[in-house]
This record gives C-alpha cells, sequence and structure tokens, in this order.
C-alpha cells in the first residue's frame, strides 16, 4: 500500500488518494475552530496557541477578514493558511472591481475549494493542508457559514467544527445546536465557546472569537469579555453535575 501515496496522481486499489487523506489529518491535527451561524451573526472561536515570550501575539491570527463582509478560520499547516488566504484577498478585490459587487460567501468559497482541488491532481504538487471555515454576509443579507477541505469538497452549515477533536465537537453541536441558542449574538457567542471548551485543554486564555453582523465587518472580542463568558460557562457546568449528584 506505501507504494500508491509517492504520488498525488496515483489511486490505490480500493480508490483512495492517499495524500490526500494524509493532508486531511494534517487538517485534524491543527488547532480547533467552531462556526455558528446564529440568527443575526456569524460567529467563529478558535483556539489560539500559546505563543513565545518575545513574540507579538498580534502575529499569532487564526481569524483574518479576506474582505469586509467575509472571515475565515482555518485548521492545520499556516504556511498554507497564508498562501490561500492571500490568493483569497486578491480574488475578493478582484471580483468587486470586475462586477461592482462584493463577492457571495458562496463564490469565495468555491474559489477556495477549486484552488484546493487543482492540487490534489498535478504532479509536482501537494495539497493544502487546511481545513476552512468561511462565513459572512451576502448583498442581500443572508449569512453563510462554509466548510472546505483538502480534498476540495466544500458544504453549507448552520453549525461546525474543524482542527483537533473535530468530531467530538460536531456531535456536541448536534447534540446542544437549537434555534432558540442561536437567536441573539450573546447566545451564539456562548454556544460557539461552550462547544471548545469541551476539547481544549490550554484554557479559557487562548480563545479567540471574531462576530460579524449584516452590513458590519469582522470585529473581535475582548478577552475579558471571553473570559467572563467562559467562567460563566464553567460555573454553569459546575452547578449542573451538583444537581445531578442530587
Amino acid at each position: 500500500m506505501s507504494s500508491y501515496d509517492r504520488a498525488i496522481t496515483v489511486f490505490s486499489p480500493d480508490g483512495q488518494l492517499l495524500q490526500v487523506q494524509y493532508a486531511q489529518e494534517a487538517a485534524r491535527r491543527g488547532s480547533a475552530a467552531v462556526g455558528i451561524r446564529g440568527a443575526d451573526s456569524i460567529v467563529i472561536a478558535v483556539e489560539k496557541k500559546s505563543v513565545a515570550q518575545l513574540q507579538d501575539a498580534r502575529s499569532e491570527k487564526k481569524i483574518v477578514a479576506l474582505d469586509n463582509h467575509v472571515m475565515m478560520a482555518f485548521a492545520g499547516w499556516r504556511a498554507d493558511a497564508r498562501v490561500l488566504v492571500s490568493r483569497s484577498q486578491i480574488e475578493c478585490q478582484s471580483y468587486r472591481l470586475t462586477v461592482e459587487d462584493p463577492v457571495t460567501i458562496e463564490y469565495i468559497t468555491k474559489y477556495i475549494a477549486e484552488m484546493k482541488q487543482q492540487y490534489t491532481q498535478s504532479n509536482g504538487r501537494r495539497p493544502f493542508g487546511i481545513s476552512c471555515l468561511v462565513g459572512g454576509y451576502d448583498y442581500d443579507g443572508q449569512p453563510h457559514l462554509f466548510q472546505t477541505e483538502p480534498s476540495g469538497i466544500y458544504f453549507e452549515w448552520k453549525a461546525s467544527a474543524i482542527g483537533r477533536c473535530d468530531k467530538s465537537v460536531r456531535e456536541f453541536l448536534e447534540q446542544t445546536y437549537t434555534p432558540e441558542l442561536v437567536s441573539t449574538e450573546k447566545k451564539a457567542v456562548k454556544l460557539a465557546i461552550r462547544a471548545l471548551l469541551e476539547v481544549i485543554q490550554s484554557g479559557q486564555k487562548n480563545l479567540e472569537v471574531a462576530v460579524m453582523k449584516n452590513g458590519k465587518p469582522m470585529t473581535l472580542l475582548d478577552e475579558d469579555e471571553v473570559a467572563a463568558i467562559s467562567a460563566e460557562i464553567v460555573e454553569e457546568k459546575k452547578k449542573a453535575e451538583a444537581d445531578k449528584k442530587l
């Protein structure tokens, strides 16, 4: 079987592209990220890695704005993400210049997915080792949240997760998500943080949360605000466990 993973264009006998599977595994080993499509907002929360003592924390970005109405989070190889982000930002500006309208969320997601897919069928290349969450608002005010994979596929979600323990987080969201829990911005932010706290080990200090509302650019929540919501969630969890014992 190992001989089939030496070239990206060679299928294994069971119909798999092993290099693509390896890229998907690289994305799963990245830090966790959660996206929530709320009633009046798009929320993306990510787990940030601890930075070195002398490193500028502002250079550690896991959530980036592709345009005024589009933001993206990623999990996997940061160098690959840097290339995708740069090309996607240029495409957003090129589209606006050519069509005189902002890109739709599905258009830029499809652009990212097609770029990834091209790198799965060319010799001398390797797939992009990242998964992406792309969220934002179309010109008609409709919110959208998409996810792309290293293979080049993409899907739209109400809520999803990428990176480390993505299956566990997605199962938590499937069991917990209701329209009522995302009816306001505050509730959607709280659900995203709850989902991350189910799996992260580094604590609430390494959480970053971005919110986007219709007609407004992406905003990052203050660390104190994120810490306050995290503490509230922890207290609620302790109280629920105490009630179960009773």
